[in-house]
């Protein structure tokens, strides 16, 4: 682990695949990834190695661009955000602008993890796989937090 080079070479994709997949936004996602791997570096000796690397630099990814939300949130409050493009079963509720602005916000008021589990695979289109392993725990646990997820989503939209 010395090498910092090698991680960085090795694993900056998939972290900024990662962030792309959470804000939607290239420039942010870019941002939020090198000052993923700033902050990795400066504290590389606290990797115990209890997760994989790649789960611990999305740890930090996730963490750094919440901060970052927040920070934006707080400095201009009135913004709407961009509202991303669903697929899938939601897919035909973006047709009118206000049922997706009223979807946006209900995805947004889900509680954690369902919001993020949600976002990791509709927007990230990431596998259940990675996304238990993202919070610990298995695919069977990832895909009934996306299924509740869904279900809490397709309620509240009738």
């Amino acid at each position: 682990m010395t090498d910092f080079g090698k991680i960085y070479t090795e694993y900056f994709s998939d972290v900024y695949k990662y962030v792309l997949t959470l804000c939607r936004n290239e420039a942010i996602a870019e941002e939020v990834t090198q000052e993923t791997f700033f902050k990795a570096m400066r504290h590389i000796n606290q990797f115990n190695g209890s997760c994989r690397l790649y789960v611990w630099l999305c740890q930090i990814a996730k963490n750094t661009y919440f901060s970052l939300s927040n920070k934006q949130r707080r400095m201009a409050p009135g913004l709407d955000m961009d509202i991303p493009d669903l697929s899938a079963d939601l897919e035909r509720d973006f047709l009118d602008k206000d049922e997706a602005r009223r979807l946006h916000s209900l995805l947004h008021n889900l509680s954690d993890p369902y919001k993020e589990v949600f976002t990791l695979r509709v927007f990230g289109e990431l596998p259940f796989s990675q996304i238990g392993e993202l919070f610990g725990k298995t695919d069977s646990w990832a895909r009934l937090i996306f299924y509740r997820a869904k279900k809490q989503l397709q309620e509240a939209m009738k």
